[in-house]
């Protein structure tokens, strides 16, 4: 009887050090995935600031949209700092919006859409995005196994023990979604 109660203690802890490490696992591909848009984030702030003076060159009267960029450039590193990742959903979805603006602007003045500086920063700012969003999907995937996993039973029991909490799925909001409208850029 004793051999019993031992076995099932041993297949018990087996069973809780595996699940434990499997946990931690999915923490740290989460932090991973995390790092890797903030990573990022951080060529595209530092990209920004050189295609708004590019842009004020040729675009004089379009301050407001220029400034918009920019104070959404500030609330993202702002947030990227605080580690905040539904902030940084909210001010990437107003940089976005504000990339689209300025780069619907960019059409109306053909002396900005040729030269070569903007061109170049245009594309690897767009290069930057499509990363962004192939890493905030993979981001989101490793937060949700991280979510369902930490609430499957028994590997509940195991995480809330150990502290193991659900991470944040990186959202951007509809206004995102949504087409540039054009028209009214210029009403």
């Amino acid at each position: 009887m004793d051999f019993i109660v031992l076995g099932v203690l041993t297949a018990l802890v087996l069973y809780a050090i595996i699940v434990y490490n499997a946990l931690v696992t999915l923490k740290h591909n989460v932090s991973k995935a995390w790092s890797n848009i903030d990573v990022l984030l951080k060529q595209r702030h530092d990209e920004l600031p050189k295609l708004v003076e590019i842009c004020k060159q040729y675009m004089g009267y379009e301050q407001e949209t220029l400034l918009k960029v920019m104070e959404a450039r500030s609330a993202v590193a702002a947030a990227r700092e605080q580690a905040d990742v539904k902030a940084v959903g909210m001010a990437e979805t107003q940089l976005r919006v504000g990339l689209g603006n300025l780069f619907a602007l960019a059409e109306a003045y053909p002396d900005l859409k040729a030269n070569d500086t903007f061109k170049h920063l245009q594309g690897r700012i767009s290069e930057l995005e499509n990363s962004i969003a192939s890493r905030r999907e993979f981001y989101n995937e490793s937060v949700n196994q991280n979510n369902i996993r930490i609430e499957q039973f028994p590997d509940v029991i195991v995480a809330r023990g150990f502290g193991f909490g659900p991470r944040e799925l990186l959202e951007f909001s509809e206004a995102e979604r949504k087409d540039v409208d054009v028209k009214a850029l210029f009403s």
